[in-house]
């Protein structure tokens, strides 16, 4: 038989469980990556609420990152709102490439389901459908998992924030930088894919030196993304084998 049609697609409480279930031995990392980001919060002047609430509504570790080097006093509104477009618009693509899958299932669970979408469980459940996966409930149980292991981080970083002066004592100022470069290094297949990351760091070095403050983050995206458009595509074959 040939790869599962989406019509086959389901979303249940079973496969949910199991997506949290596969998802728990990573979300140790998660709690590490939001404990740090609690602590930042706090040193950054939000209230533990605040930074609760953050993470509970955003859910969005790279993003909320770059929203507190834009914290202070005056936030500068157009820079926040272009750098979280800039950091999530990979989600565009992510989404559109489980779209055959789940695009006939109900509304409601479709759109529940990319509201928890983040590059872990869009990874595993990525890998589910070219498996031919019909349970799509690694996408849903897999963010379920993520979204409450990041509050359970968060909640200890404020916590214990105020007792941590030094984080760099710790590591918590380098798991970020750890956390994409382990997105880098797993997901690469071609050494082509260096090209696009290699234009965004020198890109986004520039801008430190040259451009406003907090421009880096759009300039490296932007050049990064412009340097992948412009790489040759591969020819792939057909992902839907024959019967």
């Amino acid at each position: 038989m040939g790869h599962s049609r989406s019509a086959d697609a389901r979303l249940d409480l079973a496969g949910t469980l199991d997506g949290m279930r596969r998802m728990a031995p990573l979300c140790l990392f998660v709690i590490a990556f939001g404990l740090a980001f609690g602590v930042a919060a706090v040193q950054r002047g939000l209230s533990e609420l605040e930074a609760l609430l953050m993470s509970a509504l955003v859910f969005a570790g790279a993003s909320q990152f770059a929203a507190l080097e834009l914290w202070g006093p005056e936030i500068p509104l157009v820079a926040l709102i272009a750098s979280t477009f800039a950091i999530n618009a990979r989600h565009l693509l992510m989404g559109a490439s489980l779209y055959p899958w789940l695009r006939d299932l109900p509304p409601r669970q479709r759109y529940l389901s990319m509201s928890v979408m983040s590059d872990s469980n869009w990874a595993m459940a990525a890998d589910d459908y070219r498996r031919g996966v019909r349970n799509v409930g690694m996408l849903i149980g897999g963010g379920i998992a993520l979204w409450l292991a990041w509050l359970l981080g968060t909640l200890l970083g404020v916590l214990f924030g105020s007792g941590i002066t030094e984080p760099e004592r710790y590591g918590l100022d380098v798991i970020m930088g750890c956390f994409l470069l382990s997105m880098l290094v797993g997901g690469a297949r071609s050494l082509t894919i260096l090209i696009p990351w290699s234009v965004a760091a020198i890109a986004a070095l520039i801008a430190v030196y040259w451009l406003p403050p907090h421009s880096h983050v759009v300039v490296g995206a932007l050049a990064g993304g412009l340097a992948g458009m412009g790489l040759p595509t591969e020819k792939k074959r057909d992902r839907e084998p024959t019967s």
